[in-house]
């Protein structure tokens, strides 16, 4: 299975991520990219399971049952949703390249967060037996392949 990228922009393992609970990857397995716009697509096909009320988070669950979130921004929960603007709500059904949020980048930073976009598989211990990343510290454009999980 593959993730392709939820943003266009520069591509970052997840160590590399400025919070420590993602880095760790206590969170689960996964990707970072410093977007370059502020468009938001869906990394995977799958159903949405949760909606963050601050619209910060984004929950996809795909077929096979992996639970993939999408976290727009570092400690941007205390912006209490005003940079983002969501274009699905819970229970929708999305695909692969899907846009699912905007997020503006310039409030983000002029609220001195960082944008940031992580996406992880939080049930990645349970379901995933092999992680390959395919593009990291270069830039991707929308849609391209980022990593592929074998279950």
């Amino acid at each position: 299975m593959t993730f392709s990228t939820p943003a266009a922009g520069v591509v970052l393992p997840l160590e590399d991520v400025a919070d420590s609970v993602f880095a760790s990857k206590s969170m689960g397995e996964g990707f970072a990219v410093k977007p370059s716009e502020g468009s938001i697509y869906a990394p995977v096909s799958g159903k949405v399971t949760m909606l963050a009320e601050t619209k910060h988070g984004i929950g996809i669950t795909t077929n096979n049952g992996l639970e993939v979130l999408i976290h727009l921004g570092i400690d941007t929960v205390e912006l209490k949703g005003n940079p983002f603007k969501l274009f699905i709500k819970k229970d929708d059904e999305v695909v692969t390249g899907q846009k699912i949020a905007f997020m503006d980048i310039k409030q983000v930073k002029d609220s001195g967060k960082d944008p940031t976009v992580i996406v992880v598989i939080t049930n990645s211990k349970d379901k995933v037996k092999n992680v390959k990343y395919t593009l990291t510290n270069k830039s991707a454009a929308d849609f391209d392949e980022i990593m592929s999980v074998q279950l």
